[in-house]
């Protein structure tokens, strides 16, 4: 049997995902219920994307190594004040 070898490419750490997760957001805001402790409570929201826009985001994000809606995230978040 032939010994696989292991790839010496290192994934590269992409600037743009680690500012974003390293950047301040403000303070934290902890509240307790019933089923526990939860910090910054997120509000979900729905998008209706075409396919398309979809399939773009995966890619980008599949480079990164993260999540397609990960990117879209990071995606509105560095271009919200631009609107």
């Amino acid at each position: 049997m032939k010994k696989k070898k292991k790839s010496a490419k290192r994934k590269e750490r992409d600037l743009q995902l680690e500012e974003f997760e390293t950047k301040d957001l403000g303070p934290d805001l902890i509240a307790s219920g019933d089923t526990g402790v939860w910090i910054r409570p997120l509000l979900p929201t729905s998008i209706l994307l075409s396919p398309k826009i979809i399939s773009r985001l995966k890619e980008k994000a599949a480079k990164r190594g993260i999540g397609y809606q990960t990117m879209l995230k990071i995606i509105v978040h560095e271009h919200l004040d631009e609107y």
